[in-house]
């Protein structure tokens, strides 16, 4: 007779919900978020109007645009963001092979997404990481949050976003910035807390008031962190853009997406390769930046 045929029953079977009870309670869940989806779906879904339009606006201006204009905006936008004359010209080039290979359109849609959604995570995270510097209480408060929006599968919070806003362009730009948004509030938070308590106190000295001391002193101070966590904000963006093809979100992940489903190897290679090429540009050009910026600072305050 075996170790487990010896003990009671209850050391040898978790107990477990009744199934009946557990069904009921799943139903009941289930059915609670359907009649909050239909009291207020209209209503959340006509609040996600104006960004469904804005990003709808800018993905058919970067397709409208000619491609030799939009080339040279890439490169002086690297350029003067990274000031290094090899990461402009492989932007040039690769740009140029990424068109030659028939998916320029396919990246315009992939750039619109990932930078509207950036957009949305700075105007929202930055905004809350001053929030979360400045109350414990609310550091307290937001930091569950953040680790629930990191660590829950993605796949768990697309069902509720198509439920409320069905398939397209607008609930993928949701599900992306779900996912992209916590590293610049948890860096922002960061940077403005580990600013020098004696600068602090020099500008308590100066007469500073709350409002002064964060916009003049600890936020620029801080900028360094904070363009850390855009740079990690774009790189998660840019890793959701196959998820975001699920649910409707044209691009360069609906291609990979495709690859995967029909097993054609060369239409994901290429495709994620020219993932890879727009996450390596937008990688060294914002931490290009915030070396820069982060010397600049330094000579301000040294």
């Amino acid at each position: 007779m075996g170790l487990k045929d010896s003990l009671p029953e209850i050391l040898t079977r978790f107990p477990e919900m009744g199934r009946t009870d557990l069904r009921d309670l799943k139903k009941g869940i289930d059915g609670a978020f359907k009649s909050f989806v239909h009291d207020y779906g209209e209503a959340i879904e006509g609040s996600v109007y104006p960004l469904k339009m804005f990003l709808g606006w800018f993905d058919r201006l970067l397709i409208a645009t000619p491609w030799p204009l939009l080339i040279f905006i890439f490169a002086a936008l690297v350029w003067l963001g990274s000031r290094s004359w090899v990461i402009t010209v492989g932007t040039v080039f690769f740009s140029f092979v990424i068109g030659y290979l028939g998916m320029w359109e396919d990246m315009m849609h992939t750039l619109s997404l990932i930078s509207v959604a950036t957009f949305v995570c700075i105007a929202v995270g930055i905004p809350i990481g001053i929030l979360m510097a400045k109350s414990d209480r609310m550091q307290t408060i937001i930091v569950p949050v953040l680790d629930f929006m990191q660590t829950i599968p993605a796949f768990v919070y697309l069902i509720p976003v198509v439920m409320l806003l069905g398939i397209g362009k607008a609930p993928g730009l949701i599900a992306v910035c779900i996912y992209a948004m916590p590293p610049v509030i948890r860096l922002t938070d960061l940077g403005i807390r580990l600013v020098d308590k004696d600068v602090l106190e020099a500008a308590d000295a100066f007469g500073a008031s709350g409002r002064q001391k964060m916009f003049s002193v600890q936020l620029p101070l801080a900028l360094p962190n904070v363009f850390a966590g855009v740079n990690q904000t774009i790189m998660m963006a840019l890793a959701m853009v196959v998820v975001a093809a699920l649910i409707g979100a044209p691009g360069l992940g609906s291609n990979v997406l495709k690859a995967v489903n029909n097993q054609y190897l060369t239409l994901g290679i290429m495709n994620g390769s020219a993932i890879v090429f727009i996450a390596i540009v937008f990688d060294r050009v914002s931490q290009r930046f915030g070396k820069r910026l982060q010397r600049h600072t330094e000579t301000i305050h040294g």
